[in-house]
């Protein structure tokens, strides 16, 4: 009874979103990493020395690297605007298919994006001081910018990709403001002087704003992807062309890294190829798993949780995460007080996972959607 109705969810998942589940896993799963909290158990057990050299690895791969370290953590921000492009095909389809016109469609991204840069002017807001380098408003910047391009062949999709990364390249390599002139130098660079201009001030940990131009290309390739999985192409040709354009991405991306230092903060070229690379490697890889192998119930467990992405970004912006932990704290410190401080974070953690999953299911089966 239980299958089935596991089956039935994820019948119901791919049918009611017109995609394909694997596309709701890759999505949901990113968010789920984004919530779970397992970043502060590694980073606890670490701080007391627990765990040895395993524990502390996946602690430095659950924060984001300094100047010129590329950790797992840095993939998050490129994973979630990859996975916007490839639904974005879908759903462009899907509007049309209802009646909605071309340019009823384009007004409807228009107003998306307004939301998204609202919402995360806000979100990202301390006092007087605002930052647009969270994902929300980068994500705002480029997603009309990509709607554009959804109806063009897919040589002009992949040429602008690369233009833009380029153009951005060659702006920090040749400008020539004095003091912001240092293309690899945090808060010396072309991205600086933008900020300064812009917004008026510098982010504390090197962020720029202008990083939505450089990484507009991974919601570009997400498109491509997306019109990929939409072919009637055998589903071993679709996927070796993933398998294979994510693995000489993540090659071209290291070799050029020996010559362009991968830096996220600024998004240089070798990091976005390199991250697009596993973009593109990953999204493969979820297919392999999710519609061809047909692992569809691990993955309807994290589709779940990736159909209100809106909702969970906001969720974990706004201290829910923390809300539900001083909610499980007391019965789980109590249940496993035996364990000590580190088998309790363990099992909070888990508790407050699966409220969240909880919260996510009660919404899907209500088809409760936070859309912008």
């Amino acid at each position: 009874m239980k299958s089935n109705q596991t089956n039935n969810v994820a019948t119901g998942l791919s049918k009611e979103q017109g995609r394909i589940l694997s596309i709701d896993f890759f999505r949901g799963l990113v968010m789920f990493i984004l919530v779970s909290g397992l970043a502060t158990l590694f980073h606890q057990m670490t701080e007391q020395g627990q765990g040895g050299t395993f524990i502390a690895w996946l602690d430095k791969h659950s924060n984001h690297g300094n100047w010129f370290e590329i950790y797992f953590w840095d993939l998050i921000q490129p994973f979630f605007m990859f996975i916007v492009g490839v639904s974005m095909p879908f759903s462009l389809s899907k509007r049309l298919t209802r009646g909605k016109s071309w340019k009823q469609s384009f007004t409807h991204a228009l107003k998306r994006s307004f939301w998204l840069l609202l919402l995360g002017f806000m979100l990202g807001s301390k006092g007087d001081t605002f930052y647009l380098t969270n994902i929300l408003p980068q994500l705002a910047f480029v997603y009309v910018f990509a709607f554009l391009l959804l109806q063009k062949d897919t040589k002009w999709q992949l040429a602008v990709s690369f233009a833009v990364i380029l153009i951005s390249d060659l702006l920090y390599q040749f400008w020539a403001v004095e003091g912001y002139n240092m293309p690899y130098t945090p808060d010396h660079n072309f991205g600086a002087w933008f900020d300064m201009v812009t917004v008026g001030h510098l982010h504390p940990d090197h962020w720029v704003t202008f990083n939505a131009v450089p990484t507009s290309a991974h919601i570009i390739w997400g498109i491509f992807i997306g019109k990929l999985l939409m072919t009637d192409w055998s589903q071993k040709k679709k996927l070796l062309i993933m398998l294979s354009i994510g693995i000489v991405g993540i090659i071209a991306g290291y070799l050029l890294g020996l010559y362009i230092p991968m830096i996220e903060r600024v998004s240089t070229s070798s990091f976005v190829i390199f991250s697009g690379g596993w973009c593109i490697l990953a999204m493969g890889l979820s297919y392999l798993f999710v519609d061809i192998f047909g692992f569809r119930k691990i993955a309807t467990f994290f589709a779940i949780v990736g159909m209100n992405p809106i909702f969970i970004y906001i969720f974990s912006s706004l201290g829910g995460k923390s809300l539900l932990t001083r909610m499980a704290r007391p019965f789980t410190s109590r249940l496993f007080s035996w364990g000590g401080d580190t088998v309790i974070n363990m099992v909070t953690i888990v508790v407050v996972a699966f409220m969240v999953w909880v919260i996510c299911y009660f919404m899907y089966k209500r088809k409760i959607f936070i859309k912008l």
